[in-house]
């Protein structure tokens, strides 16, 4: 792999915010809900209202269109386990996988016009 362009520092930064800023959320919800993870009460925090609809709803969709998305395109481009980016998305959040795989295929990238 060649220098990490400056695309690829922008995503390696948005990964890691999206990493501390939604865990720094879900520690806090998770210290409301006796220190475990309630899915159910968190799936009705997330349709709680119409705003939080309207983000749940929205980052729902985006994440489908990445899945449908990032699964030919990480096999064209040959990237070998393409799978840990879905486990991402929903064991730890998708504002962290979606950069991380944008990162590790701007790389993919890179090498191929090396």
């Amino acid at each position: 792999m060649g220098n990490i362009t400056g695309r690829q520092k922008c995503y390696a930064l948005l990964s890691l915010i999206g990493l501390v800023l939604t865990w720094y959320f879900n520690i806090q919800f998770m210290r409301q809900s006796e220190g475990f993870f309630d899915l159910s009460a968190f799936m009705q925090g997330a349709f709680a209202n119409p705003a939080s609809s309207s983000l749940s709803t929205d980052l729902t969709i985006a994440v489908i269109a990445f899945v449908i998305w990032m699964v030919p395109e990480a096999k064209r481009l040959g990237m070998k386990n393409w799978w840990v980016y879905i486990a991402l998305t929903f064991g730890v959040a998708f504002a962290f996988a979606f950069p991380v795989f944008l990162y590790v295929r701007e790389g993919k990238l890179n090498e191929t016009t090396d």
